[in-house]
């Protein structure tokens, strides 16, 4: 780990020959993951990863060098090489204060007091209870992984923070077949926490829900196309908004003039109904932290609240460029990359109504109850998504499944278009990418009904 006297000359060192912010980053990532494939465990790894990265900034230009080598010379070497690709400007390095975070998440039991056999009955778990769904299953793929981080960060405005994060993940994907037709089906589950997240029977419960998706849809039929409404099952719905409005909402996307949102802050941008939250802090969730990865507490960050539109999510350099505080979203893959504006756990609040009203109320519709991957331009909100299992809604009540739908709309009308929405509200997670970079990240709302909107279908 790097201690503070080491971080203080680095900082200095990158400061030397110009720029007006240098910033370090430090981590060192231990991790774990093992894939069973029908039955048998196929592949198990470890991996040790280390580095640091030297950043600095010079009004909108930034330098980025990172290194693999963390002793003395080789930082110090990478800093220097910074900021003289920051060119000139000087500013200076205040004395360094730790920060204490305002939410801790508590480790019950670190993945690494688990040896990797009790790893894998996990697995196997979850692979029994996918087969005992039925004959029609036919492969089971269950993955197992699990990290450890410890990150130093410290820049030259003073700050100084130390933390550890944990997560740990497990995912399900089953296939069934009958008379020749094949369906998928897919759960997962994943926390900032250890391995307290696989107690109370979570293993099966994920290999039994995937391989009851992918029977059910078995049945199903060519979906229809048209404009119907469309009702989103709690928390599989959330990536619909995180990806048709909250990239959006990323302050770099707005920076550039290509978000549908730049300029209307203060402006009704969806139903009265919608409140949009991003929040790092919720204790364990997925995508939280203690801080960002630039050193600011984790923070709950009200986008858009009764269908106005409120703020943007910052990171430093935005939030500087912009003359306002940074929104603790400043994240990166790892410290070979810089940071950029990213979501955290990003959902709708609950609302008044229930599911079975939704349903109940609908004469005619669609039930996507699992949405798949989607393509979304933030520039103008428009997006496309695939929907793994939906189904019909006839007069008030869930009918049939549905096969080979997809949604297609824009984030804005959908938004403008949400009449309902249900209190059973739930996260799910996943990882967001963006310019290269992965990162962990929550999406969730409760059941909601959005009017108009397009549902491509197969049916001929």
């Amino acid at each position: 780990m790097i201690d503070e006297h080491l971080a203080e000359e680095a900082l200095t060192a990158a400061l030397e020959r110009g720029g007006e912010f240098a910033e370090l980053y430090f981590e060192r990532r231990a991790s774990m993951s093992l894939n069973l494939e029908d039955g048998k465990l196929e592949k198990i790894s470890h991996g040790l990863d280390a580095g640091a990265s030297i950043r600095v900034i010079r009004g909108r230009s930034i330098s980025f060098v990172f290194t693999e080598k963390t002793d003395e010379r080789s930082l110090i070497g990478a800093a220097r090489l910074a900021g003289e690709a920051a060119g000139g400007g000087g500013g200076g390095v205040q004395p360094l204060a730790g920060a204490e975070p305002a939410v801790v998440h508590k480790v019950k039991t670190p993945p690494d007091s688990v040896v990797a056999g009790e790893k894998a009955e996990l697995l196997k778990a979850a692979d029994r209870a996918a087969r005992d769904r039925g004959p029609e299953v036919v492969q089971a793929s269950i993955g197992f992984s699990d990290e450890t981080s410890q990150i130093v960060i410290a820049n030259s405005d003073g700050c100084l923070v130390r933390e550890e994060r944990t997560r740990v993940r497990l995912t399900a994907r089953v296939v069934a077949s009958r008379n020749g037709a094949y369906q998928t089906g897919y759960d997962s589950a994943g926390g900032l926490k250890g391995m307290e997240l696989f107690a109370a029977g979570l293993p099966p419960q994920l290999g039994g829900s995937a391989a009851a998706k992918a029977i059910t849809m078995l049945d199903s039929r060519p979906a229809p196309s048209g404009k119907m409404a469309v009702v989103l099952h709690r928390g599989f719905g959330g990536v619909l908004f995180h990806e048709a409005c909250g990239h959006g909402l990323e302050a770099d996307a707005v920076e550039k003039g290509a978000s549908v949102f730049a300029g209307r802050v203060g402006e009704q941008v969806a139903s009265p109904l919608v409140t949009l939250i991003d929040d790092g802090s919720i204790v364990n969730e997925w995508g939280s932290g203690s801080f960002d990865d630039e050193g600011v507490p984790a923070q709950r960050n009200i986008l858009i609240e009764n269908g106005v539109l409120k703020g943007f999510m910052f990171d430093r350099l935005r939030a500087r460029n912009a003359g306002v505080p940074p929104t603790g979203n400043g994240r990166r893959q790892s410290f070979r990359h810089p940071p950029i504006p990213r979501m955290t756990n990003t959902f709708i609040l609950a609302g008044d109504s229930t599911p079975e009203e939704i349903i109940a109320s609908t004469e005619h519709g669609f039930f996507a109850k699992t949405l798949s991957g989607g393509q979304v331009e933030p520039a103008t909100g428009d997006f496309v998504f695939g929907v793994s299992e939906g189904y019909l809604i006839e007069s008030g009540k869930v009918s049939y499944p549905l096969r080979g739908a997809t949604l297609i709309g824009n984030g804005l009308v959908a938004m403008n278009n949400v009449d309902l929405v249900a209190g059973d509200f739930e996260m799910n997670i996943g990882v967001c990418g963006k310019d290269g970079q992965g990162v962990p990240v929550g999406s969730g709302q409760g059941t909601l009904r959005i009017l108009n909107m397009t549902v491509g279908g197969t049916e001929v």
